[in-house]
């Protein structure tokens, strides 16, 4: 009986773990980070965005992170009626929720200069879902394979890892 104790808090231990090993960490405009001379456009077009995930938002004095409710404010750069504004210079946003949240800079004109972003959050699946930040241009620019290379490296670390910490408390368990 104890065995079996064992056995399902392993499993839970290890399902916990794999969770939040294989959430990704998206660093918002890449090596550029938050900034106005960040292309969003091709940034966000190779990204997809799961349940799980963060947003990390780098940036300097100049900008700040405005959280917007709706798509029209989006589109408009309305940050009137902002359901969240950060200014650490190093924000990070959980996305709980498949849906689509925006963002934009707070800093007067930047948002209309393309300084924002329209997230889609999946709930799982692999298809992508994100959208450029201006409805008026597109890209089909795509990761480079040196990005995609380190995503699949991370991921797949994060899994070995969990392997690993999964066979030593298995191990572990057993002596007792």
């Amino acid at each position: 009986m104890v065995g079996h104790k064992n056995t399902i808090f392993l499993v839970m231990v290890a399902t916990l773990m794999a969770k939040e090993a294989l959430a990704a960490q998206h660093v918002v405009g890449g090596s550029q980070g938050w900034d106005q001379s960040t292309d969003f456009n091709s940034w966000i077009s190779g990204q997809t965005f799961q349940v799980g995930d963060q947003l990390v938002f780098k940036y300097s004095s100049l900008h700040s992170v405005v959280e917007l409710g709706s798509e029209s404010a989006y589109k408009n750069c309305d940050i009137s009626s902002a359901v969240k504004t950060m200014s650490s210079g190093n924000d990070v946003v959980k996305l709980n929720k498949p849906g689509t949240r925006y963002f934009t800079c707070g800093t007067l004109g930047h948002c209309g200069q393309g300084m924002k972003v329209k997230i889609t959050i999946g709930n799982g699946a692999s298809s992508p879902s994100s959208s450029p930040s201006s409805s008026s241009s597109s890209s089909s620019s795509s990761s480079s394979p040196a990005a995609i290379s380190a995503a699949l490296t991370s991921q797949g670390f994060a899994s070995f890892a969990v392997l690993i910490v999964a066979f030593s408390v298995s191990t572990m368990l057993s002596l007792f």
